[in-house]
């Protein structure tokens, strides 16, 4: 086993009058050879957005987008007719594959059915979006979304997206070797990391101990080889972490 600590304010950060992005890897201007992703984990951004404020119509190709909202609401529209509001305690997964164009914004929206998120285009909105290389190219497009607010109020360790077909996530994604986990811990509660050969942990929330490195909001474990290791929740608030375990790493 082998890790490293990358605290927040370490990170490559983007700042306009708009937003806010902490990333942990090479992204748009920031460019360092030695950081270009950790086992299939390819981009993990730490953003905050304005009210008001989002990216409007952009393509992509071949990537996993999985987006998680700390707080505030996203609003997602793409050109496959796929729609609907991103809030704290949803999973949202978009497979790009052979290519699709979408929209992402803090604005006001209300879905066919009458769904409005409380705030939503009011306040700032945080969340992290992460990008995974598929294990195939040339796929359909497609996008899911789970609300896993309830599981995760029991506290522990959820899986919420995956591909691995011996895990039962919330929401797929379209590559075998990963599987990203959400730990939520009351204060001294512990949960131990699955094993895997990369695994990377953001701190979203609050305090947590892992191996005994205290980390806050914005600290990162990068790990080799790591699996059994004990997250203890830190501080008087509950504490959560994203935490990508992977097999395989790009070119396997």
């Amino acid at each position: 086993m082998s890790y490293s600590v990358i605290r927040a304010g370490n990170r490559f950060t983007t700042t306009t009058d708009w937003l806010a992005s902490a990333h942990s890897f090479s992204f748009g201007d920031h460019y360092d050879p030695s950081n270009t992703h950790h086992g299939v984990l390819l981009v993990q951004n730490d953003e905050t957005l304005r009210p008001g404020q989002g990216f409007d119509t952009h393509p992509h190709r071949e990537t996993e987008i999985i987006t998680w909202v700390r707080s505030g609401s996203l609003v997602h529209q793409d050109s496959h007719g796929h729609s609907g509001i991103v809030y704290p305690g949803l999973a949202q997964r978009m497979s790009a594959g052979a290519g699709i164009e979408h929209s992402e914004r803090n604005d006001t929206w209300t879905s066919d059915d009458g769904l409005r998120v409380e705030g939503a285009g009011d306040v700032d909105a945080s969340y992290v979006q992460m990008w995974v290389m598929p294990d195939e190219f040339g796929l359909e497009p497609s996008y899911d979304q789970a609300d896993v607010a309830s599981e995760l109020a029991a506290g522990g360790l959820i899986p919420i997206a995956s591909g691995n077909p011996e895990t039962d996530s919330a929401i797929r994604i379209a590559n075998r070797s990963a599987t990203l986990w959400v730990a939520r811990l009351g204060k001294g509660q512990r949960v131990l990391v699955p094993r895997g050969r990369y695994v990377y942990l953001l701190v979203t929330d609050g305090a947590i101990r892992f191996d005994d490195e205290g980390l806050t909001v914005g600290d990162a474990i990068r790990g080799v080889e790591i699996g059994g290791v004990a997250l203890v929740g830190d501080s008087d608030e509950t504490a959560e972490a994203l935490v990508w375990v992977m097999d395989k790493t790009l070119g396997e």
